[in-house]
């Protein structure tokens, strides 16, 4: 495996293994082994890119819930067009295995509690941004924006934990416009 693309395609089919195992069944209940083997590469191969099963959790949570650094594209008097824009920028939307394996294992792994941290503070920030940008003139009413963020990126966080208690998908396109309604 001295081929740069091979390795690369190694480890991030290691990942996708885990992101799906952690998912259906936890961390704690899926074997290194079998995280090979749905990878379709050697046991060894795991521990030499993550020396040990946690590196992999570590990995795969930092990893796949980075948000970049991406201009916030705002329309001035459009908040609902504003936040679901900013929706489709972050990661956790195309990832409902990632919101999972955040939630379950938040409880028992400190490292990926903190990364639930951060990112649920850098989709507050990121939103109440948007709607300063889309909302000018609404500066002087901080307590609202930051509700209306801090709403917004709940949805964001927790809509897979909210349809498998109630079974109905939550949109975000319609809290975008919602909360745009509700900031006037």
């Amino acid at each position: 495996m001295d081929d740069p693309l091979e390795t690369a395609k190694a480890r991030t089919r290691i990942l996708d293994a885990a992101e799906e195992l952690f998912a259906d069944g936890g961390y704690d209940a899926t074997p290194t082994a079998r995280i090979a083997a749905v990878a379709g590469v050697p046991k060894g191969l795991v521990f030499h890119y993550f020396p040990r099963k946690i590196d992999v959790l570590v990995s795969l949570v930092d990893e796949r819930t980075m948000v970049t650094e991406e201009d916030v594209e705002a329309v001035p008097g459009d908040a609902a067009g504003t936040l679901s824009k900013l929706a489709r920028m972050l990661p956790l939307r195309a990832s409902p295995d990632m919101r999972r394996i955040l939630f379950r294992e938040a409880d028992t792994h400190r490292s990926v509690r903190d990364r639930l941290g951060r990112l649920n503070a850098e989709i507050i920030r990121r939103a109440r941004f948007a709607l300063e940008l889309a909302l000018p003139g609404t500066r002087g009413d901080a307590a609202r924006l930051e509700a209306a963020a801090a709403t917004f990126a709940a949805v964001l966080l927790y809509q897979e934990s909210l349809c498998l208690l109630t079974g109905h998908h939550i949109d975000p396109d319609a809290v975008a416009e919602l909360i745009a309604h509700a900031l006037g």
